[in-house]
């Protein structure tokens, strides 16, 4: 395969419709150490999204009443667009930007799904391929769970936006393994750390928290599975190779950063309470400022932050393209802020939860076979 930048044999791809190298017998023994430890940690964080034991949908919720996040999330809230509309329907609005913002999460977990597949057909590398396929199951119950919570609070979900369409399209079907490893480990899986991390702070709705937390006892294992490429590979790439990657991540950041939130976006929720888009997009322009934007990147789990932090300690941004992101956030505290992502202690709360339940649901089958 063209242009794969791979520095580590654990790495080692071959062409998706080549499967006579997946069979060769000298291939099942070169098998790397480097993910066995993700690996065995997977029955740690085991879940089941349709077992209530887990996590039961039948949990109510106020929605005609409640906003299931608060507006201060809400952009639209913050603008004279609120002035339009009554308590009951701002609440409704601060509803469907949940609804919204949801809906593309399940669309990024199909992703996920479909990339993880990907990889499995080209890494030759059997513990690189276990890894692989143990993502795809993983993504796999996301898909589930998020269906599930969006049917049992908003009845189905709502499309993608063209945005975020077209990457998660471009990384599915990418045959470079480090646009599919920066791109879906680590950016989506970035931007989904902090979203996770968000709504579980700041989600009224407990059927929420929970959820996002049960996800991002996955997740976190998911980015590790990034950040073990980028500590083998980035060190050991030509000036050249290097400044391929980074100005590729940087204009996938710049990209999201404009593109994924904004209303023209978002444009499918707004029908329901007689307001334009383009309206809406003008106002909320004028609203949020650049100085604002960059007021918000402060907050640890602003998912932009995630993302700079992320490819920072990932060597991927160096001194020559440091200043266009230091425009948002300060690089020098982000550096020393260390690698641990803001998700971690909550996934980590998850695993201890999950462990109870699975050793408990051991016991009392070991009991019954006996």
């Amino acid at each position: 395969m063209t242009d794969q930048l791979t520095r580590d044999p654990a790495y080692d791809t071959v062409e998706p419709d080549d499967f006579g190298s997946m069979i060769q017998t000298q291939r099942y023994g070169r098998r790397s150490p480097a993910f066995d430890k993700i690996i065995a940690s997977t029955h740690d964080h085991f879940w089941d999204p349709l077992d209530p034991a887990y996590i039961d949908y039948n949990t109510p919720f106020d929605m005609v009443n409640n906003p299931i996040i608060p507006f201060e999330m809400v952009a639209e809230m913050q603008t004279s667009i609120a002035d339009r509309l009554d308590e009951k329907q701002k609440i409704a609005l601060v509803n469907a930007n949940a609804h919204w913002a949801l809906s593309g999460i399940l669309h990024g977990e199909q992703g996920a799904l479909s990339l993880s597949a990907s990889l499995c057909h080209i890494l030759v590398d059997p513990g690189a391929q276990e890894y692989a396929a143990n993502q795809a199951r993983e993504a796999a119950r996301h898909v589930t769970a998020f269906t599930r919570y969006i049917e049992t609070r908003f009845g189905a979900p709502l499309p993608c936006s063209p945005t975020l369409a077209n990457l998660l399209g471009e990384l599915v079907s990418a045959h470079e393994v480090y646009k599919k490893l920066i791109g879906m480990q680590m950016l989506i899986e970035g931007l989904a750390m902090g979203a996770f991390a968000t709504f579980h702070k700041k989600s009224a709705d407990p059927l929420l928290v929970r959820l996002t937390q049960l996800v991002m006892t996955d997740e976190a294992f998911h980015h590790r599975f990034g950040r073990i490429w980028a500590q083998k590979t980035m060190p050991k790439l030509s000036q050249e190779e290097h400044n391929k990657v980074e100005d590729w991540a940087s204009q996938v950041f710049q990209m999201l950063l404009f593109n994924l939130v904004n209303p023209e976006q978002k444009k499918v929720i707004y029908q329901q309470f007689g307001l334009e888009w383009e309206w809406v997009r003008d106002a909320v322009a004028e609203a949020f400022t650049d100085s604002v934007r960059r007021e918000k990147m402060q907050e640890g789990t602003d998912i932009f932050r995630v993302l700079i932090k992320t490819m920072l300690h990932a060597g991927i941004i160096t001194d020559r393209t440091k200043a266009m992101y230091g425009v948002w956030v300060d690089m020098d505290e982000l550096k020393a802020e260390g690698e641990e992502m803001v998700g971690d202690p909550i996934a980590e709360e998850g695993i201890a939860y999950l462990k109870e339940i699975n050793a408990r649901r051991r016991r009392l089958g070991k009991v019954a076979a006996e």
